[in-house]
């Protein structure tokens, strides 16, 4: 049976190795989500400015995914006007909300795996969804992402554990 070594870090803040690769993340957290817009529902329905933070905070250290998490939904606002400035309180609160989880999940058990990625997701959108409920005070508008972001959670669950997993190894 051949095994697969993955190594986990946890990059500081002092470390220029922290800002390029969040930079990195940040990027594809910018362009995928231009290319899931690219279809109706595609950002409800894919939750694509969770992916690379879920991934960052994994694979490199909360502070990565902290960064990963505030600068991307704020540039793509900026630049692109998706999310809504109107939204934007509720995205950043689950973006970091899951960038704390992961890395504070991959710090801890020190593994790679679908039960840990499932949790991690599991437990910032459940949590998430509270927020967003107190935040906007419409409890059908925060369970959107349960009503129409299972296809989202689920790549970010499977899509995130192979990236980490097998693409990223090293």
């Amino acid at each position: 049976m051949q095994t697969t070594t993955v190594k986990l870090y946890s990059l500081e803040y002092t470390d220029a190795k922290t800002y390029l690769t969040a930079a990195l993340f940040m990027a594809g957290n910018i362009v995928l989500p231009q290319l899931c817009h690219l279809v109706p529902q595609g950002g409800a329905q894919w939750l694509p400015i969770y992916f690379f933070t879920l991934i960052g905070a994994y694979k490199y250290g909360w502070r990565v995914g902290l960064l990963t998490a505030v600068v991307s939904p704020l540039l793509n606002s900026i630049l692109f006007g998706m999310p809504a400035v109107a939204v934007l309180p509720a995205i950043l609160f689950k973006s970091v909300l899951l960038a704390l989880l992961a890395g504070l999940a991959a710090m801890r058990f020190k593994r790679v795996s679908l039960l840990l990625f499932a949790a991690v997701v599991g437990i910032y959108q459940t949590i998430g969804t509270l927020g967003e409920w107190g935040i906007k005070g419409d409890f059908f508008l925060a369970v959107q992402d349960f009503r129409i972001g299972l296809p989202g959670m689920l790549l970010q669950v499977f899509g995130g554990w192979a990236v980490v997993k097998f693409f990223i190894r090293k």
